[in-house]
């Protein structure tokens, strides 16, 4: 069968290496993926421009499509694709509003009583801003629209007191956005996604992401420096209830939102869920795999991702077979990233032995691999334990030369106990 890809960063290549195992693969990328480019016929182009992606997939005659990133699907490509026939691996834009509008996606939680929202405010001005903080107190913002993963800022972590929330929130406000003002979770943060075909979900195992761009979960936000999952599906410091909870909570939000909107919800529904010492709660929801997380369950998948695409097609899937692996991910960028990253400065890849190795933001010329300003190199340690799957990507990127940085930190067991004894701590106090 022939697949398209849509998107030309670390997540694509994951995904465009485990469909070409069984499938012709076609991808449509705005910048040339040298591994991508590796295992497809390409064209480079607009991925947000719904009529030259049809184009292409239709001059080329795929069968099918898979949306990598947010921004197509927020401009309707999946609906594009479908209209001429393709199924696409990706939710129309109707029902891709959980991840582009995040006022919609905690208004549609609260009329559909789904639980796990915090209490919340959508603010329209600076006034209601206002109000909402008096209300709530110490609060997490949120822009409405996407931002790259990077644009919610949180009380007492990135903005120090109300007169510097209010200087974001106008920001924020001059851009466009509504501001979603809303209760700060205290807990640890996990990743969920669930592969859907409108009606069924079958469920990963879970991930937790690192966002900050320093050790010890230090400075400022980022698109994700790493990532690891468990060999039993779980993570260290999150019980089967806790997981079956936050599943249950997604199987909610796919059922309803097609009741909200008439759409059937077909592609990845990627949960973040904070647990915290009150049970599961929403952090927010992704309409697409995510980045890195996606680097750590696709390499582990069993079942083959081209047979899930045409079950969920006939609106038949079935459950998805994941290996019982531990897996460490950890992102090697610019140095500088992200505030002020090194660009155009040579990637020297070594012997990485068994790790597996994904390009994300970087481009070739003459045979070799720049950094541009983001993300660079995905590295992928997998074994039976979180400790040889760290050890294995350190052991790999000990042969990756460049300008480069990494967080040593992610899969350690030291951080990972941090972890364990945040949320003991935090259960200790309420009596759970």
């Amino acid at each position: 069968m022939k697949v398209l890809v849509v998107g030309s960063g670390g997540r694509e290549h994951a995904i465009a290496k485990t469909l070409s195992n069984s499938s012709e693969l076609f991808s449509f990328m705005s910048k040339k993926n040298p591994g991508i480019a590796s295992l497809s016929e390409f064209h480079i182009g607009s991925e947000t421009d719904p009529n030259e992606v049809v184009e292409y997939a239709t001059e080329v005659g795929v069968d099918y499509a898979v949306i990598g990133p947010e921004a197509p699907l927020a401009e309707g490509v999946a609906d594009a694709l479908e209209d001429v026939g393709i199924f696409t691996f990706g939710p129309r834009k109707d029902v891709a509003r959980l991840e582009f509008d995040k006022a919609w996606a905690r208004e549609f939680m609260r009329k559909y009583s789904i639980r796990g929202y915090p209490e919340f405010v959508v603010c329209e001005s600076v006034e209601e801003i206002e109000n909402a903080l008096r209300q709530i107190g110490e609060a997490a913002i949120k822009p409405s629209g996407l931002t790259g993963g990077k644009g919610v800022k949180v009380m007492g972590e990135h903005l120090n007191n109300a007169e510097e929330v209010l200087e974001y929130s106008s920001k924020l406000l001059s851009a466009g956005h509504k501001v979603v003002v809303e209760e700060k979770l205290e807990g640890e943060e996990f990743t969920i996604q669930a592969f859907c075909d409108g009606t069924n979900l079958a469920f990963s195992p879970a991930v937790q992401d690192h966002k900050r761009a320093y050790e010890g979960d230090t400075g400022p936000n980022t698109g994700g420096m790493g990532s690891y999952s468990d060999a039993n599906h779980l993570l260290p410091f999150l019980t089967q209830e806790e997981y079956d909870e936050a599943c249950k909570i997604m199987k909610d939000v796919v059922k309803n939102a097609k009741n909200e909107t008439n759409t059937p919800y077909r592609g990845v529904l990627y949960g973040q869920f904070m647990l915290t010492a009150e049970g599961v709660y929403v952090v927010e929801f992704n309409v697409r795999f995510g980045d890195p997380e996606a680097l750590n369950i696709l390499p582990i998948m069993r079942t083959d991702f081209s047979y899930v695409l045409q079950e969920c097609a006939e609106g038949k899937l079935g459950d998805i077979d994941f290996e019982h692996k531990a897996t460490v991910c950890k992102y090697l960028v610019p140095k500088g990233y992200p505030d002020n990253p090194v660009a155009d400065s040579p990637v020297y890849v070594g012997d990485v032995g068994d790790t597996l190795l994904f390009f994300a933001s970087v481009y070739e010329k003459d045979g070799v691999i720049y950094t541009t300003r983001s993300r660079a190199v995905g590295v992928v340690g997998i074994a039976d334990t979180l400790e040889e799957a760290e050890k294995k990507a350190e052991r790999a990127i000990g042969n990756i030369r460049g300008e480069l940085y990494h967080r040593k930190d992610i899969g350690t067991k030291e951080l990972i106990n941090k972890r364990v004894e945040h949320v003991k701590a935090l259960k200790d106090l309420r009596g759970r």
